[in-house]
């Protein structure tokens, strides 16, 4: 295992957030992380679909990450902007999100996210994403 990955997972069990929807970190790679998201009715609105607070969580995370994969060494990330467009109602069991970077530079990082809601052989993109993310230097 790389350092960026460790780093992406340490990183990723400390969110409070991810660990309280359910969320689970599937892969890193060089510009691209995925993020699985089980189905469960805590997560759901008012008609039963995942919310959409919860799908654009996820999927701001794995962009976020995927964005930290190509941060300058000593270096954070925090998202500025993002926009969200869903396709479809999150219906499935389960959803993957994923995100990857489309240009990385010094201070920001542009991305884009997408999420899959699988059920059975069933996959449909419900939500896509294009994010900015910052390259922050943490306080020492």
């Amino acid at each position: 295992m790389t350092d960026i990955q460790d780093r992406i997972e340490t990183s990723f069990t400390a969110q409070g957030l991810m660990h309280t929807l359910g969320a689970r970190l599937l892969s890193v790679q060089d510009g691209e992380v995925q993020i699985e998201l089980p189905y469960s009715t805590t997560l759901s609105q008012q008609l039963g679909y995942v919310h959409a607070g919860a799908i654009t969580s996820v999927v701001d995370s794995a962009c976020g990450y995927a964005a930290l994969t190509k941060a300058p060494a000593g270096h954070e990330v925090v998202t500025a902007e993002f926009k969200t467009n869903f396709a479809r109602p999150a219906i499935g069991e389960r959803f993957i999100a994923t995100g990857r970077v489309e240009t990385a530079g010094k201070t920001l990082t542009v991305c884009r996210g997408e999420v899959v809601a699988i059920s059975g052989e069933s996959r449909k993109v419900v939500a896509l994403m294009q994010a900015t993310i910052v390259n922050v230097k943490p306080n020492a």
